[in-house]
């Protein structure tokens, strides 16, 4: 059983997330993995990286990011994509969100692979109790994030588990 064995709070500058949109309607089975794949398969991260970095920026900069936006009432978003520096230009195909700087409420959810997604409201609920805030954008919606660190998310440990870094904005 998946676990959050860390909460923290995390300064993160001004970026810009370039990716590609998804919805509900296109998950196989429940999930956007079959997606994840063609995004390996396709090289689209590859044509990211040569863009630009954060790897040295911020600790985690250059992780594989699973963005979704949450609003009551309007269609759930999931974007896959990596965060770049702002005004990054745009690879035609791709689309973008612009963040400001602030701060990220993180949750490291350590468990077998299988286990770790899907918390993110118990991530809330972590970061609540640590005296955290989740903030909403200008508009009311609730924008979070899968970070895909490496090694913590790509190398299991003895016991075959990994951790998930799972994120908010926080006030």
């Amino acid at each position: 059983m998946a676990e959050i064995i860390k909460a923290y709070k995390q300064e993160v500058p001004a970026f810009r997330f370039i990716g590609r949109k998804y919805g509900d309607d296109d998950r196989v089975n429940g999930s956007f993995g079959a997606i994840w794949g063609e995004w390996f398969a396709n090289g689209w991260f590859e044509t990211l990286e040569n863009l630009a970095s954060l790897k040295d920026v911020y600790e985690d900069g250059d992780a594989y990011i699973g963005l979704m936006r949450y609003k009551e009432g309007e269609p759930f978003q999931y974007w896959i994509g990596i965060f770049m520096p702002e005004n990054t230009p745009v690879p035609e195909g791709f689309e973008y969100v612009d963040f400001p700087a602030g701060g990220l409420g993180v949750c490291w959810v350590y468990g077998q692979e299988h286990e770790v997604y899907c918390h993110e409201m118990k991530c809330a609920e972590k970061l609540a109790a640590e005296g955290y805030e989740v903030k909403k954008d200008d508009k009311g919606a609730l924008w979070f994030f899968e970070r895909y660190a490496c090694p913590r998310f790509t190398t299991p440990d003895e016991k075959g588990n990994i951790i998930l870094d799972i994120c908010f904005y926080i006030k």
